[in-house]
């Protein structure tokens, strides 16, 4: 079971980040139906389909290359299935672990259900932005199973276990906030950093309507093309969120150090950390390179495994002894 759910973490911690490079590359409909190409298997066999899509419309979001983007995304997803089931089975046969592993099961076919409704829904925001959010869960789900299982538990106080489940719960905040920028085309809506269009808290901006979520991409809820304005909003928000999300970073850090045995795991999430905030940084000031905003969404993944990984490790103090702890902790 462990050596599948490792499997299954590896399979994970590619489809996420592939998901992006296809989303951000424009090929998210390069097979407009689901779970196939044109009803076929393969843009291989459905080539003929695809060349009568590209005559009709040349620019548009059909080619044969954003129609293996797409579909090698699907093969490798319902690979990730497949393993997951296979965990599941082995989890019913010895008799443990079922209802995590069922749980594990139910959310990988939510996440597939999303992905069937991202593209025949034309890619919703509110739809896109649950498809990130469903992929992370399930990276988190699988990476706190394997964590637990691998790595020696570290006792510390209940309050600090706390405080890495706020952390996680903000990490999974930012994420929504970052896909939310990207599926509203607001990734540049802010030139410059720190500064936002020339100032820390642009005067341009104007929340109304920035986080409606039943519209279709790029268009406020009348269907209106969204405006500069709101665009900055979500924008701006975002960095609000990566500020917020910094500070709890360093204080958590800062708190688990008491711990020796958790520093490497510390240091672990303070490097992941620190590249991610580069990684935003260089963003904005190179005009979102393809390369950078995919490593963008690879960073985030990598530090919400940080901290679960961090998480998944403490063994708060049981009650019984907590009294006797903290006189110890009082005495020193």
């Amino acid at each position: 079971m462990q050596r599948g759910l490792l499997l299954a973490l590896l399979l994970a911690v590619i489809v996420v980040p592939l998901g992006a490079y296809v989303r951000l590359s424009d090929a998210g409909l390069g097979c407009p139906d689901w779970p196939g190409c044109y009803g076929k298997p393969s843009p291989l066999a459905a080539a003929a389909d695809i060349a009568r899509a590209m005559t009709l419309d040349p620019d548009g979001p059909v080619s044969h290359a954003k129609a293996w983007k797409e579909m090698v995304h699907r093969y490798l997803a319902a690979s990730l299935g497949l393993v997951i089931l296979a965990v599941t089975a082995i989890a019913f046969k010895a008799r443990r672990d079922r209802l995590p592993a069922s749980l594990l099961l139910a959310l990988v076919v939510l996440q597939g259900l999303l992905g069937m409704w991202t593209v025949t829904l034309l890619l919703k925001p509110a739809i896109v932005t649950g498809h990130l959010l469903g992929g992370m869960l399930l990276i988190a789900a699988l990476a706190w199973w394997v964590s637990r299982g691998r790595l020696a538990p570290v006792t510390t106080s209940r309050s600090f276990s706390i405080a890495c489940g706020i952390l996680i719960a903000l990490v999974f905040g930012q994420i929504a906030l970052g896909g939310w920028v990207s599926t509203h085309y607001a990734a540049l809506a802010c030139q410059g950093f720190p500064s936002c269009n020339g100032e820390l808290m642009p005067s341009a901006m104007r929340f109304d309507g920035a986080f409606h979520g039943l519209r279709s991409i790029g268009e406020a809820a009348g269907g209106a093309p969204l405006a500069i304005e709101q665009r900055v909003a979500i924008h701006w928000t975002h960095r609000l969120g990566a500020l917020l999300l910094s500070v709890a970073v360093l204080g958590v850090s800062a708190w688990g150090w008491r711990w020796p045995a958790l520093r490497g795991r510390l240091v672990c999430l303070l490097i992941v950390w620190l590249a991610q905030v580069a990684i935003g940084v260089g963003n904005v000031l190179m005009q979102l390179p393809l390369p950078l905003a995919v490593a963008h969404n690879a960073g985030a993944l990598l530090l919400l495994v940080a901290t679960v990984r961090l998480a998944a490790s403490l063994e708060p103090v049981p009650a019984s002894a907590r009294s006797a702890w903290a006189w110890k902790g009082e005495s020193r």
